[in-house]
């Protein structure tokens, strides 16, 4: 995507979605999002640029599954605080994209002075990517392994289509349980068992 200077400041950036791949620079993304307020968009450490379509009502309810069971859970420990999809990253000063987990938890103290009306430059500590229909494994795996690099604690790929969850920890190997009832985040989330009862 190409956009003269002069353009881009005064007229509003739209987005024609089509079969190709868009690459676009941070700056060009912020005002995409600005414009475009109804889309879903993440940029990739490449400056790719990815739009997902809305979730379907099976992985609606399985993400909201997810995100209240880490909410409930913080609700009682009062240790950090949870944010849903809808929450941004920034990690582009530290060579990654712009891009919004399923699911995210930051523990409280790493949150005194940042400011929470714009998109987060730090690293959650936790973070959970849910596989839907439309989501091809392949790019969500490069998703978790970027997160991994860039210092998330504890990454959790749930994949209903094959039942599987991949489990992402700093500095080790990739973990992948079949069909697994509950996983334990207690490493990183003292006391918390995600259970996956309802999303298999």
């Amino acid at each position: 995507m190409t956009v003269a200077t002069s353009e881009f400041e005064t007229q509003p950036l739209l987005l024609d979605v089509s079969n190709t791949t868009l690459h676009v620079t941070p700056e060009q993304f912020d005002k995409l999002c600005l414009d475009n307020p109804d889309l879903r968009l993440e940029l990739t450490s490449t400056g790719e640029l990815i739009v997902m379509p809305p979730a379907f009502p099976i992985s609606g309810e399985k993400n909201g599954d997810l995100f209240g069971r880490v909410w409930y859970w913080n609700e009682q420990t009062e240790l950090g605080r949870v944010f849903d999809s809808s929450t941004g990253y920034d990690f582009t000063a530290i060579g990654g994209g712009k891009v919004s987990p399923d699911v995210s938890w930051i523990e409280k103290s790493r949150l005194e002075g940042v400011s929470l009306e714009q998109f987060f430059e730090i690293v959650p500590d936790f973070a959970i990517e849910l596989r839907s229909k439309t989501d091809r494994l392949s790019m969500l795996q490069t998703k978790m392994l970027e997160y991994q690099r860039l210092g998330v604690r504890l990454g959790l790929l749930v994949n209903p289509q094959d039942k599987q969850v991949e489990i992402y920890r700093v500095g080790q190997a990739v973990e992948i349980l079949e069909s697994p009832m509950s996983v334990s985040c207690e490493d990183v989330l003292p006391g918390f068992v995600l259970s996956l009862t309802k999303i298999w």
